[in-house]
């Protein structure tokens, strides 16, 4: 089931065009990656989702009605741009935020503290914001961004500037809000955390969606038939044995228990061909397909190159 629609989106700031002709749909319930180099468009689409612009074309709708100016509550919004008031004390500064989204000062505080605990900063809570590290500053604007529990979370480079164990612990939360039911964007550049928690990705290059689906099936839609075999026996043998019915390639790391080789089959209906005759040579240990990263993907879709 479909949350969120973006529907022919077009935005213009005097001669550039931000965004030209953006559709997307965002299933419910989902891990969703925004993809994209510097300057694409990806922040202009988030602004138009949160109603801080609006579009000079197009419709945004939410939950199957066209976005409202009340959707903002349905909606937690945490920006690349971090921003909290430093002569705040912090427990304040968290509360007024929780206000904003509709929280009265009694839940917002009792909702508070079970997510300053979780995350380690209670003692924080009387402290000026000025006295926070980038890290902890980063944890209090998360925690107000899905402390009112809405529909849709949008996370904007939510890992910048923090470390591995503060990261890891960011990723453990957005996937548990997202197994709780809600719906989630992530923008980033950082392939690695899209492998390891979107589901759906969309890719915007020079203001257009150039790429749009589920991880996996971009991953292996975009595989070049390329397979490593792993293997005991004679290397030099197979590889003569192999030489013009397939193309070796050269290991980008070489396995330390057994030997190894790469290649490129003309299709996969010749799989079974090549497997059998490794087979013949050698005692196989490993025959995988090698699927590209969303890192190699990204470069290439975004240089032309898929």
């Amino acid at each position: 089931m479909e949350l969120l629609r973006v529907e022919n989106v077009t935005k213009r700031y005097a001669a550039h065009t931000a965004l030209d002709d953006v559709s997307l749909s965002i299933p419910e319930g989902s891990v969703y990656g925004l993809l994209g180099p510097n300057g694409a468009g990806k922040t202009t689409l988030i602004r138009i989702i949160n109603r801080i612009t609006a579009p000079d074309a197009g419709r945004v709708f939410l939950g199957g009605r066209e976005l409202r100016p009340d959707d903002i509550y349905r909606i937690g919004y945490l920006p690349e741009e971090r921003g909290l008031y430093k002569k705040m004390r912090v427990g304040e500064q968290a509360v007024y935020f929780a206000r904003l989204k509709g929280l009265s000062r009694r839940e917002a505080v009792v909702r508070l503290r079970v997510w300053f605990e979780k995350f380690g900063i209670m003692p924080w809570w009387d402290k000026k914001v000025a006295e926070l590290s980038k890290g902890m500053a980063q944890k209090v604007q998360f925690i107000v961004t899905v402390l009112h529990r809405p529909q849709l979370l949008i996370f904007d480079e939510p890992f910048s500037g923090f470390d591995p164990i503060n990261a890891n612990l960011l990723k453990d939360e957005i996937l548990e809000l997202s197994r709780g039911g809600a719906t989630v964007i992530f923008s980033t550049h950082n392939m690695a955390s899209v492998e390891e928690i979107c589901d759906h990705i969309t890719l915007i290059n020079k203001s257009r969606n150039i790429l749009t689906g589920r991880v996996e099936e971009i991953r292996h839609a975009h595989g070049d038939n390329i397979y490593r075999i792993d293997f005991a026996g004679d290397k030099a043998a197979l590889e003569a044995d192999l030489t013009g019915r397939c193309q070796l390639l050269p290991l980008d790391e070489e396995s330390q228990l057994y030997s190894s080789l790469v290649v490129r089959l003309a299709s996969r209906d010749d799989v079974r061909g090549v497997l059998a005759r490794v087979n013949e040579r050698v005692e196989v240990r490993n025959f995988r397909e090698v699927i590209p990263s969303m890192n190699d993907i990204f470069i290439n879709a975004v240089n032309g190159k898929l």
